[in-house]
């Protein structure tokens, strides 16, 4: 018998198994890739030393009362890339007001608490804190827009730290 009119069950049986593994192999591929890509996506806090101090008793940590100087801007993230915003909306430097809280314990954005560990006293840093780390999807309107990059240039000029038992 010549298998040239059609497929018997055998060869329909086979190719349909191909055609189910192709599929699944396609199907981990893509799955793969949207995984890689939502990778991507998220940005993580960036942290870079913009003057170093020669001498450092002590560095902050966790509990660490701090006294802050800092300027904050936006980056604005687009869907066609990002546009650095540049805007100044805080500063505490006009008034010579340092910023005074608690590190690590929830009283700032949870950028703060994770790029201001392991600073020295009359250290500066930038932080370019992503918004899941900043003020999220909501923002902080007016001067936040929602899934906002914010740029910080910081001081730190004072630890306090409690006293241990």
């Amino acid at each position: 018998m010549c298998g040239c009119l059609g497929a018997g069950p055998l060869q329909r049986r086979q190719r349909d198994m191909r055609v189910s593994w192709v599929l699944t192999v396609l199907s981990i591929c893509l799955s793969a890739l949207a995984t890689a890509a939502g990778a991507e996506g998220k940005r993580k806090l960036q942290i870079g030393v913009k003057k170093r101090v020669d001498h450092c008793p002590i560095k902050s940590r966790k509990g660490d009362v701090l006294h802050m100087h800092y300027t904050v801007g936006v980056e604005a993230e687009l869907l066609d890339g990002k546009l650095e915003d540049g805007t100044e909306f805080d500063s505490s430097l006009p008034q010579n007001q340092p910023f005074v809280f608690s590190l690590g314990t929830g009283q700032v954005i949870k950028g703060w608490d994770q790029g201001l560990l392991g600073m020295c006293e009359g250290e500066k840093r930038k932080l370019v804190i992503p918004s899941e780390l900043g003020y999220g999807e909501r923002g902080a309107p007016p001067k936040i827009p929602g899934g906002a990059t914010l740029v910080f240039e910081v001081e730190l000029l004072k630890i306090e730290r409690r006293s241990e038992l």
